[in-house]
Formats: C-alpha cells, sequence, structure tokens
C-alpha cells in the first residue's frame, strides 16, 4: 500500500470501494465513503512526511500490515498498530486500524524496524523493504 506511505490520498481513495469503512477499534472513530477517509488521514500528524513504513502480513485470512512510524532521530521505525484490510473484489471495503501495538508479535512481526535500507521478512514470506510493499 505505498499510497498510505507516500501520504498519497488520491492513489489511496481509488482503491476503496464508494462505501468504504476505517474503523479503529475500540476508539469510537469511524468514517465511511470516499470523502470522510480522504478528510481523515491528512489530519494525522505523520501525514505527508513520508514517515509510515507498512510491513505485509495476514489476519484471519485478509492483507494486513504492521504499521510503523519513521524515527526522525534514529533509522528505527517503531510500532504504530496493525491495519487490517476488508476486500470486495479487486478494491478495499474496509481499513481496520489496531492500535495495540502489542499484537504485532502474535503476527511475527517485530515492534522496529531498522532503516529503510534493511529488509525484513514477514511471516508470510513477503519483503518487508518499502520498496517492495506495492499493493496488498
Amino acid at each position: 500500500m505505498d499510497a498510505l506511505e507516500n501520504s498519497d490520498i488520491d492513489r489511496l481513495v481509488a482503491l476503496l470501494t464508494e462505501d468504504a469503512w476505517l474503523t479503529m477499534p475500540p476508539e469510537p472513530l469511524e468514517y465511511q465513503g470516499h470523502t470522510a477517509i480522504a478528510g481523515f488521514y491528512p489530519r494525522l500528524p505523520w501525514w505527508g512526511g513520508r514517515a509510515l513504513r507498512l510491513v505485509p502480513t495476514r489476519a484471519n485470512g485478509q492483507p494486513a500490515f504492521g504499521s510503523y512510524l519513521r524515527d526522525p532521530h534514529s533509522p528505527i521505525a517503531h510500532a504504530y498498530g496493525l491495519l487490517v484490510l476488508t476486500l470486495e473484489g479487486d478494491r478495499i471495503s474496509a481499513l481496520t486500524r489496531f492500535g495495540d501495538n502489542s499484537l504485532l508479535p502474535l503476527f511475527g512481526l517485530p515492534r522496529t524496524l531498522h532503516d529503510r535500507g534493511t529488509s525484513f521478512r514477514s511471516p508470510t514470506g513477503m519483503s518487508a523493504s518499502a520498496a517492495d510493499v506495492r499493493s496488498w
């Protein structure tokens, strides 16, 4: 999902169904549809700075990503939750972000990543360097 890693809201919205949901349980925040989701992401403090890194995995048979925020002062990225996608055909009908970082080890994911020059292999065998994470 390099649309998220590159803070490209137009590309992200193009991947969504018209009625897609963005939820973050247990937080009560829910956003539905292109306009609501497109309005949410750019308000995040890390948006626009290429600060997010995603490592592919699977959750309940669905594509998922360990999320990491790059540290501005050192060559590492810190855990930022788990993002699970629900697909409808070739489109994303739901993005569900779990902010509990203690979930990552359950998916074989580390709590920190090394600098972008270092690749990490997810438990599914997919490369996790940013250059290799292109789609779900």
